[in-house]
């Protein structure tokens, strides 16, 4: 999960949030709601959070929408990444269908800095 953070911040994923929905669904245990401002960042965002957590040695169960781009989705059991077009993340409103899970707001500004020391640093645990 800290991987797949630390790249999007790192590539310019707009708003992330992270919603802990242990306890509340039966499938996964976080999301990551994140938005590109392009169907071309969306997509990019997606190609590099695979191939960040494939390096790291963690494959996506499923992956979804990636022909489209508008809405792209990445299983990784525990884990499932959403991957919005703006627009349609404010039409689907994920945040809102979920409210109740507790949620962190990822102050890109901040964590991108940490981001960039971060990658250079092993991974403590894998998502």
């Amino acid at each position: 999960m800290e991987l797949a953070l630390r790249t999007i911040v790192a590539r310019k994923g707009l708003e992330p949030v992270l919603l802990e929905v242990k306890g509340l669904c039966s499938f996964a245990d976080f999301f990551i709601i994140c938005s590109g401002a392009s169907k071309r960042q969306v997509l990019a965002l997606a190609q590099y959070v695979q191939e960040a957590l494939a390096q790291a040695g963690v494959k996506p169960l499923g992956v979804e929408g990636i022909e489209e781009g508008l809405w792209v989705l990445l299983d990784y059991n525990s884990l499932v990444i959403h991957l919005f077009y703006q627009p349609l993340r404010e039409f689907y409103n994920l945040e809102g269908l979920w409210a109740d899970a507790p949620k962190t707001q990822i102050d890109t500004e901040t964590d991108f800095q940490l981001s960039l020391s971060l990658a250079r640093e092993p991974l403590a645990t894998q998502d």
